[in-house]
């Protein structure tokens, strides 16, 4: 049987056609569904070297969170304004999560004279938690707020006092950081970057998403 030859160049072409098409379909349905997470710091590593206390009285440091996507607050166990709103958001970031060891949660207080090993153990308990995969951290208070400043760049704005007594974080924001501790926020339709507010519901499922989205991400 002879074959007509244009026929079966047509064949070839509109095989080769529909294959490419539903390559780049399947590509840009992809990146559509994925969010868009900036990266505020592009330099590399940006946290600094640190050691904490955790509400088990163990040592955490940043050889911990390594290789880890960690949702960072700063906040205080006597806080009866945004603090509780934050904790309780946070709690859904810790459920999403809670099987995944590549996620972590730190909160650091911003008041370590009251919020001992103890009252941190206590505060903890409010929460059906895992304590493996949220810390709740004490320690100095300088080097506390040196992590915020300097890492995490809460209130990195304002003008530090001299006299580290007088200084107080009081922030609604969970800080984002991905494997390679690398600042991260989503990115909106103008290409602005956008924080994660801890009291704001639709901002958390947000993180929760981009989270996700950082869990699959190659550098």
């Amino acid at each position: 049987m002879k074959f007509n030859k244009t026929a079966i160049f047509l064949t070839v072409f509109l095989i080769a056609m529909s294959t490419g098409f539903s390559f780049y379909y399947y590509k840009v349905s992809k990146e559509i569904k994925q969010p868009k997470v900036g990266i505020v710091t592009p330099n590399g590593n940006n946290i600094r070297p640190f050691k904490f206390l955790d509400q088990n009285g163990n040592y955490v440091t940043n050889k911990d969170i390594e290789g880890k996507v960690v949702v960072v607050e700063y906040f205080f166990t006597t806080c009866k304004g945004i603090c509780p709103t934050m904790n309780e958001n946070m709690t859904k970031v810790h459920n999403a999560f809670r099987t995944n060891d590549n996620v972590i949660i730190l909160s650091h207080t911003v008041d370590p004279k009251r919020d001992t090993v103890a009252t941190l153990k206590a505060y903890s308990q409010r929460y059906d938690i895992d304590d493996r995969k949220w810390k709740f951290l004490t320690g100095d208070k300088k080097e506390l707020y040196d992590q915020a400043y300097y890492s995490y760049f809460l209130n990195a704005m304002e003008e530090r006092p001299d006299n580290i007594e007088e200084e107080f974080i009081h922030s609604n924001l969970f800080i984002l950081v991905d494997k390679y501790g690398r600042i991260r926020m989503s990115v909106d339709k103008e290409g602005m970057n956008q924080g994660y507010d801890g009291t704001n519901e639709e901002s958390v499922g947000r993180l929760i998403k981009d989270i996700n989205y950082l869990l699959t991400e190659e550098k």
